[in-house]
């Protein structure tokens, strides 16, 4: 780590910045925040305009693939990215990224059929894996490592009122101007963003000279996971993913015995291709970014598998109608930007991994909490106050991982690992939303009926509530054990 940070700008140039917003960084931080911001947008506004655009192409029964060509498509791009950062610098692929994911807006915004629209969701995820690598190497390359946790509690912060606002703005668009609008109105908005940042990517980041394994950190490759496989290879170890969590999703959606094949294929290609693109020790929590990596997909993927069943429980236990559930996670977005924010502050960084300790401990205890409210007795706004808490922690935990994994990554390493640090994550909420769904249907939560008729009429449908139970608790156990392995991020 100590060979790394040497390799920031002075310390009196840093000084003279002035902060993220200082004259120094002022363009380049509104431009790539803003890109953030638009893509935070359209990624909470689509799962509004989903529904109706499937029915309309007359495509319900295709309707997951919408989403799951998306995810194919952008761990591929994630793995590219970090390989194309990491030998021609971040201009390139962002601009790429930028590019396609407009294109696959405009795809599936025009799109008169299901399978097109599909196809626009799948370019629009290319571009999407290569827009967020590569704003992770602008991170590492742009700006000195006292600016790092204040930049991604920005990022964080442009998470916030998309997910305020992005679903009521896009049921205003769907509803009086047609769901395409919600597809065909945010590539016009990229243009402002592009023009304040290229400039300012294209000065700061070019490629780093120095030849690869030339890095001061050479004497420790097997345990920080920097021996990598050749790029021809990593090419193909994401295809490999890319095709294996396909298999897996449609497996998944299709529980017959029939569907097994697929599953066990997309098993055997998957499982090697992540081992072998994740730092070596990964799932062995080695000290150091191993560590780092793991704790990002455990801390993910247990979060978002249990925020999946919030609102339905609380509609299907608790009668609430689909928006008052849906508000009941929206004061999350303003926690979760102020734990970024408190682990941006300079004072805390001696404390880090202490800081991550207590946010995984929240996070543990708010998936822990939620389930109380199967109890008739408890007030259904204990969900609200708890997934608070949660939301706080995870803000202390995902922005932290994003700058240890930049203080332990050598600059050559940066789009490499930052492509790991995503994969871990996008990965872990497969597995995770997977399992937590298998074990959902089988204690009685299947009833997609019931669940229909709940949203559609705000009653009770009745489902049994252990099958939430069984979400909840076991999500909580795997938190728990993220607050082990946050005591396991820094190398000795």
């Amino acid at each position: 780590m100590r060979a790394v940070r040497s390799q920031d700008p002075p310390l009196t140039d840093d000084r003279q910045s002035g902060g993220v917003l200082g004259a120094e960084y002022r363009a380049l931080s509104v431009g790539i925040v803003s890109v953030v911001l638009l893509i935070a947008f359209e990624a909470t506004a689509v799962g509004t305009a989903m529904p109706v655009a499937a029915r309309e192409l007359h495509g319900v029964g295709l309707y997951a693939f919408a989403f799951s060509g998306y995810f194919t498509t952008s761990l591929f791009g994630m793995v590219l990215s970090g390989q194309w950062s990491d030998r021609r610098g971040p201009l390139a692929p962002l601009t790429c990224g930028i590019a396609a994911f407009a294109a696959g807006l405009v795809v599936a915004g025009t799109a008169r059929g299901m399978w097109v629209f599909i196809l626009g969701r799948a370019v629009q995820g290319l571009g999407g894996g290569l827009v967020i690598v590569a704003l992770y190497v602008v991170v590492g390359r742009a700006y000195p490592g006292r600016l790092r946790p204040a930049i991604m509690a920005a990022f964080a912060a442009g998470w916030v009122v998309p997910s305020i606002v992005g679903p009521l703005a896009s049921g205003a668009v769907t509803e009086h101007l047609g769901w395409r609008w919600v597809f065909l109105g945010i590539p016009v908005l990229v243009v402002l963003p592009l023009a304040l940042a290229l400039p300012q990517i294209r000065r700061r980041t070019a490629p780093d000279p120095t030849p690869t394994g030339n890095t001061g950190d050479t004497g420790n490759t097997r345990d920080t996971g920097t021996t990598r496989p050749p790029e021809p290879r990593r090419i193909r170890h994401a295809l490999a993913i890319s095709l294996g969590a396909g298999l897996l999703q449609y497996a998944a959606q299709d529980l017959r015995w029939l569907s097994l094949l697929p599953g066990v294929v997309g098993a055997a290609l998957l499982v090697p291709a992540v081992l072998a693109l994740l730092p070596r020790g990964t799932y062995r929590a080695v000290r150091g970014l191993p560590s780092v990596v793991l704790l990002r997909g455990v801390s993910a993927g247990a979060f978002i598998s249990a925020e999946s069943f919030v609102p339905l429980m609380l509609v299907t236990q608790r009668g609430l109608s689909p928006t008052l559930a849906g508000f009941s996670l929206a004061a999350g977005g303003l926690t979760w930007a102020l734990g970024s924010w408190v682990q941006s502050r300079p004072r805390v960084e001696p404390y880090r991994e202490r800081l991550m300790t207590f946010g995984m401990a929240l996070v543990a205890a708010a998936i822990a909490a939620a389930p109380s409210v199967l109890l008739a007795g408890v007030p259904v706004w204990t969900v609200a106050v708890a997934w608070g808490f949660g939301c706080f922690g995870m803000g202390l935990v995902i922005s932290s991982t994003s700058v240890l994994l930049l203080q332990l990554s050598p600059p050559r390493e940066a789009g490499a690992n930052s492509a790991a640090l995503q994969i871990s994550d996008a990965l872990s909420n497969v597995v995770l939303l997977a399992a937590a769904g298998a074990a959902f249907a089988a204690l009685g939560g299947g009833g997609a009926a019931a669940v229909t008729a709940a949203h559609t009429t705000g009653s009770a449908a009745h489902l049994h509530p252990v099958a939430f139970a069984a979400v909840f608790l076991p999500m909580a156990v795997v938190a728990l054990f993220g607050t082990w392995v946050s005591r396991r991020l820094g190398e000795r």
